[in-house]
């Protein structure tokens, strides 16, 4: 195991590495209900498919993360893409409207742009053209990357991770309706009885943060995955002590047997082809289009920021094993396709892994282990509260901070537009996004000041592809 992870060259060892699985795949576990729920309008398209598309989620996260350990040894998780997967369900809906298809075999259909992309990215990766648009991205802008990330993760942990419904209507957030709130009274008010959910959720979030901040001031291996169970337990004493809710009553009935059978008859291998033909081709090419640019800058973004925080860049901002890695995202997007699910990419809450110590492949290993016993185990894993996911991602977002000082601050062709990422990424929730405007804001900037000549041919396609995708609707 020494010799195929290199665990003393990265100053790691084999426990800081499966704990590190562990916080990752209890970091973003969220995504094994949550996925099949958003594919089949929360389980509004029948049973099979939801069990379908469940399987498919871990099956397909559990062969990419894998590959990512072995091929790259690097400690990236990855599963199918938020955002990506709401746009696939959109797609899925356009394509029953238009061709009067069932939603099942509209779904099918459309995992053909699923498997169209991950092959095309297969050879994109053993050609090396990924690469070079990751070599594309100007260094500032690639500097910048991991803050604005960071700054999407605490947006996420303060934000969205933990709406809150009751009688008055809802998702209420953190952020927005709590803290916005100019008084407990209106609180109160505007939130009827959700207003006791979100002051557990809040105080269970700033909990689990100051005992990771805590645990981590003493150097204790493991901290995040330890503040995030502090969290988990505060939740559910305040669950069964303020909510008057079980918070396990989901394990009395739940099924332990995998849904093989329900699998087999909706998505393994059920891709349509016959189907796809019928969409028509501008729109098809079109959507493959639209896929490939956001996959291709969630991924390229991911990497780059969470390489960035543990330190896996070198001085000319480049990560070793960038062709593995990628690579070992397009085997994921393949294998999501022929299991039954949207694009799978490289996941942002990786980053919790890496703040815990994981450095390796091996880290990768054990969350993709776990994304496979999860066919089994699923219902335990969906016990984890929300809110204890928060305090992980806003700790992990406050280190992702750090990577700022390496900016220029006195160099406007980097700061404004690394300051325009760091608003797009949380505002917009895509990575992809943000460096797209950076992009455009940076070979603007370069033309506008007289040194057009600086800006390589590649980066002005890049920009020009980005504009192109902003201002021409699919």
């Amino acid at each position: 195991m020494e010799k195929f992870f290199k665990l003393k060259q990265n100053g790691t060892n084999v426990r800081t590495e499966l704990l590190a699985g562990l916080t990752t795949f209890m970091t973003m576990a969220y995504i094994i209900a949550l996925n099949p729920n958003l594919l089949t309008n929360f389980g509004a398209e029948g049973r099979p498919l939801w069990n379908g598309a469940f399987l498919a989620t871990c099956i397909a996260s559990a062969i990419g993360t894998i590959c990512m350990g072995l091929l790259a040894n690097k400690p990236f998780v990855m599963a199918p893409g938020m955002g990506l997967n709401s746009f696939f369900a959109v797609v899925v809906s356009n394509i029953a409207a238009v061709t009067g298809f069932t939603y099942l075999r509209s779904f099918q259909s459309a995992l053909v742009i699923i498997l169209v992309e991950g092959v095309v990215f297969l050879a994109l990766s053993l050609m090396n053209v990924r690469e070079k648009i990751v070599a594309a991205i100007p260094l500032g802008v690639r500097l910048g990357i991991g803050p604005a990330i960071g700054l999407m993760l605490m947006n996420i942990g303060f934000g969205s991770n933990a709406g809150i419904y009751s009688e008055t209507g809802g998702p209420f957030f953190a952020m927005r309706d709590f803290f916005g709130a100019l008084t407990a009274a209106f609180g109160k008010a505007q939130m009827g009885s959700g207003h006791t959910a979100m002051v557990l959720s809040v105080t269970t979030m700033f909990l689990g943060l100051f005992v990771i901040v805590a645990l981590d001031h003493r150097k204790v291996k493991g901290s995040v995955l330890y503040g995030m169970l502090a969290a988990s337990v505060l939740y559910w004493a305040g669950e069964a002590l303020l909510l008057h809710v079980n918070p396990f009553e989901s394990l009395r009935e739940a099924s332990f047997v995998p849904p093989f059978a329900d699998m087999a008859q909706t998505t393994l291998f059920h891709v349509d082809f016959p189907g796809f033909a019928q969409i028509g081709w501008f729109t098809v090419i079109t959507l493959i289009v639209t896929f490939c640019v956001i996959d291709m800058f969630d991924t390229i973004g991911t990497l780059v920021g969470t390489a960035s925080r543990a330190g896996m860049l070198d001085k000319d901002g480049n990560m070793p094993g960038m062709r593995q890695a990628l690579l070992s995202d397009a085997v994921g997007t393949v294998a999501g396709a022929l299991t039954g699910t949207s694009t799978v990419t490289t996941f942002v809450e990786s980053a919790s892994g890496v703040a815990a110590g994981g450095r390796t492949g091996l880290t990768a290993i054990t969350a993709g282990v776990l994304f496979l016993l999860c066919v089994f185990i699923a219902p335990l894993a969906a016990v984890i509260p929300a809110a204890a996911t928060s305090s992980a991602l806003i700790y992990v977002g406050v280190l992702m901070l750090g990577n700022l000082r390496k900016i220029d601050f006195e160099d406007l062709s980097q700061l404004l537009p690394v300051s325009v990422m760091l608003l797009a990424m949380p505002i917009s929730g895509s990575i992809g996004h943000g460096i797209g405007l950076a992009l455009i804001s940076y070979t603007v900037i370069q033309c506008c000041t007289g040194k057009a000549r600086q800006v390589s041919p590649l980066t002005c396609i890049l920009s020009v592809l980005f504009l192109i995708k902003f201002f021409v609707p699919v």
